[in-house]
């Protein structure tokens, strides 16, 4: 059983991510929306953490933009429609609220 896990916190506010880390399955993929694609910056321990593991990362490529934030090749950038194909793949969707 999948799950698609979705952040939309800031890495640096809490541990939201890190719980969701601890959590994630070998067949769950994460989704980083709102101030959680700040992940994404390069230098950053949420950054070096997401890119040691091997995770299926996706990005609001939106969101990114809006931060002016590159997407990294580890990630996938998508957009709305595709974020709902997501959903729709993955057995449960856990929103990290």
């Amino acid at each position: 059983m999948s799950t698609l896990h979705v952040l939309s916190h800031s890495p640096f506010g809490d541990n939201r991510l890190a719980s969701c880390l601890r959590v994630l399955g070998s067949e769950d993929a994460l989704l980083l929306c709102g101030d959680a694609t700040y992940a994404l910056q390069p230098g950053t321990v949420p950054f070096e953490t997401l890119q040691s593991g091997s995770r299926r990362v996706f990005v609001l490529a939106e969101d990114a933009q809006a931060r002016a934030l590159p997407v990294p090749d580890w990630a996938e950038a998508i957009d709305y429609p595709a974020f709902v194909e997501l959903s729709i793949q993955h057995d449960k969707v856990n929103n990290w609220l």
